[in-house]
């Protein structure tokens, strides 16, 4: 097996697609450093535990993945168009300013430590149309990068996001050091919080798979991962921001109307009520083409 090979672990029944992203040594045999394809998770295994995917088997569970994808979007742009009505309604006072006007959605800092991961979520953000700037960054990096990026980029809404995992055998499940990436995540958030106090000002979703939930929520989050320690999808982050980006800032989100149109629901999302990020301006004038 080699580095970008596609596998699952025969232990779990090959209930989740992986790639190798590194190959090490442990006591004389080979072990791989497992990315998920779909879910933001990173393990290990032997070798003798992996079993090479073939192209059918992919080509099905992408076929699946990309039907859930759908799915959630579908809802998303049901709930946007039910959103631009009543905006419509609101911003003409009761349809009697017959005049156009313009919406501005909150702008995103998406910082991500898995390239591909981020290269899914921008071409999502783009599909749905939300302004995004994206980074990729190693976990371990984000504490000390975070404070640079919030001053270049001046967001309305922060993303930190990549790859966790929980270890039963290195601790509790309420024991941080536990956790591959939790601790990063969690200081990620606490340098945000250093620039940016309010919890309105700037709306922040950190977290990946088995993330220590109740620690990035009392670090300074509104969002986070996982309340049960169970995987996430990889494009949840994107769902979660899109529901924000797209409600009014006069209106206060309701945490579970941002969890039912992800793909990993409460078990794998939660977080406290927060303002939209949507903003109506009259009247829109047409710049002209140069």
């Amino acid at each position: 097996m080699n580095i970008h090979d596609i596998v699952g672990r025969k232990s779990y029944h090959c209930d989740i697609i992986f790639r190798i992203i590194d190959i090490r040594d442990r006591d004389g045999k080979p072990e791989a450093i497992l990315f998920g394809e779909d879910m933001r998770l990173i393990a290990d295994a032997p070798f003798d535990d992996l079993l090479t995917l073939d192209e059918k088997e992919r080509e099905y569970r992408h076929r699946n993945d990309e039907v859930l994808q759908e799915q959630s979007l579908l809802l998303l742009s049901q709930d946007q168009e039910l959103q631009k009505q009543k905006s419509e309604y609101e911003a003409s006072d009761g349809y009697r300013y017959t005049g156009d006007y313009f919406q501005i959605p909150g702008r995103v800092l998406h910082v991500d430590g898995d390239a591909v991961y981020l290269q899914k979520c921008m071409d999502m953000y783009e599909k749905i149309g939300i302004p995004v700037h994206g980074v990729y960054c190693n976990e371990k990096e984000m504490p000390l990068m975070i404070g640079d990026l919030l001053d270049k980029y001046r967001p309305d809404v922060l993303v930190i996001t990549g790859h966790d995992s929980y270890s039963k055998a290195k601790g509790s499940v309420f024991d941080i050091n536990a956790y591959r990436h939790s601790i990063h995540f969690v200081q990620a958030v606490r340098e945000a919080r250093k620039k940016v106090p309010h919890l309105d000002q700037l709306v922040i979703f950190a977290g990946a798979c088995q993330s220590h939930f109740e620690s990035i929520i009392q670090a300074g989050a509104n969002f986070a991962s996982s309340p049960s320690r169970v995987n996430i999808h990889a494009l949840d982050p994107v769902y979660i921001v899109a529901k924000l980006s797209f409600t009014p800032y006069s209106e206060h989100i309701r945490v579970w109307d941002v969890l039912r149109n992800t793909l990993s629901g409460e078990k794998g999302l939660g977080g406290i009520e927060t303002k939209g990020l949507l903003r109506t301006g009259m009247p829109y004038n047409q710049v002209p083409d140069v």
